[in-house]
């Protein structure tokens, strides 16, 4: 049930490190460079069986026809163009609110759009970004190798989120914004709120990791919806339990949903756990979440 907030090991001790980090002064370092490799190898742990192939998450079509653009470059990072996939409803007549979509850790792969283009079928202009400077990973341990080089190099991943939140809102004319991402994605859709804390309108987090850090939190001013599986070994209750307790005492307002009987990537777009009840019922509250915080009531269904 909810019980207003959110909280994968398995994608790091990265959010810990990088929730705290947005707290630092820029001169200090961004991450520890140990806890970033035992956050990547305890992913590559969990994820030793799996594939970057779609999940059953990406063979549902979307509800609309949808005009995307695959492969659209929306910013420039190290002096190289990064492109994301970008995609909003063929009825579009007014710009309408946007969603920064932010890949696994796999990468900007097959799945991933097909889920952004599902989204984008909701209403929303989505803009899936891309963290791998255009590369994707087919096997854990090239995952590990792309995921490594973003947590050794956070700042180059913030100033991609940064300019994706321009692209969406002075280009695409967005009037409010969300992040959303799964695993490694969830924990940089968290990260993406501390980039902004007073301007996203909204977050939602499928198992990202997170800190129990009030101080780290303080300041957030959007609602979290996190979404998180009882059985996932990579987030202990505990740890939830202890973030949840961290945005009370920050002030920020929250959701989390934990589904019995599910464990890590229950929801993923790709790879071999997904489980087709829990991430109907996690999908279908994010969509009445992203309703609720996004789109102006005169707007609504």
């Amino acid at each position: 049930m909810t019980d207003r907030v959110s909280g994968c090991r398995a994608c790091g001790a990265v959010l810990v490190l990088l929730a705290a980090a947005a707290c630092r002064p820029a001169s200090e370092p961004a991450a520890d460079d140990t806890a970033a490799r035992e956050a990547a190898d305890t992913a590559a742990t969990l994820h030793a069986d799996d594939t970057g192939e779609p999940s059953a998450a990406a063979a549902i079509a979307p509800e609309r026809a949808v005009v995307a653009e695959k492969s659209l470059a929306y910013a420039e990072v190290g002096e190289r163009l990064v492109h994301g996939h970008f995609v909003f409803p063929s009825d579009m007549v007014d710009p309408l609110p946007a969603l920064i979509v932010i890949h696994e850790w796999w990468g900007l792969n097959d799945g991933v759009r097909a889920m952004a283009d599902r989204l984008a079928a909701e209403g929303y202009i989505v803009l899936a970004i891309d963290l791998y400077g255009g590369r994707v990973a087919e096997t854990p341990d090239a995952a590990r190798k792309l995921m490594m080089e973003v947590l050794e190099n956070p700042e180059a991943a913030e100033d991609n989120l940064r300019q994706a939140y321009r692209f969406v809102t002075e280009t695409a004319g967005a009037p409010s914004v969300a992040s959303f991402g799964w695993c490694f994605g969830g924990t940089w859709a968290l990260n993406t709120a501390l980039l902004f804390p007073k301007d996203l309108d909204a977050a939602v987090i499928y198992y990202g990791q997170v800190a129990a850090d009030a101080e780290a939190l303080r300041g957030l001013d959007l609602p979290i919806l996190g979404h998180f599986g009882a059985d996932d070994r990579s987030i202990p209750l505990a740890k939830v339990e202890g973030f949840r307790q961290a945005l009370e005492a920050a002030g920020v307002e929250h959701e989390i949903r934990v589904y019995p009987g599910v464990g890590h990537a229950f929801a993923n777009p790709s790879g071999q756990s997904f489980d087709a009840q829990a991430a109907k019922e996690a999908w279908e509250l994010s969509l009445a979440f992203l309703n609720r915080h996004l789109v102006p009531p005169g707007a609504r269904d």
